[in-house]
């Protein structure tokens, strides 16, 4: 039975492959989001930036707390939900 479903399913493996694909870049993308190394730089970023008269404080403060909301998982969704 194992030869027949393998020959039977073998056309899925492309398909298989994306989803492993899409799985292994979602975590990715998760690890760096919550990386408190990644948070840091963009902290440095934001300080850099503000000296160099690129921001205002207001400007620096939104985006402090939007970086501090993403590592703390309190972000709100940028996507839309459908209803």
């Amino acid at each position: 039975m194992g030869l027949l479903s393998f020959i039977v399913t073998l056309p899925l493996a492309p398909v298989r492959g994306v989803i492993s694909l899409a799985e292994l870049i979602q975590r990715q993308v998760e690890e760096e989001l919550h990386d408190p190394a990644s948070a840091r730089r963009a902290l440095e970023e934001l300080d850099e930036a503000r000296e160099r008269g690129e921001i205002s404080a207001e400007e620096e403060e939104q985006a402090q707390q939007a970086i501090l909301d993403r590592m703390t998982g309190t972000a709100q969704p940028t996507t839309p939900e459908r209803e």
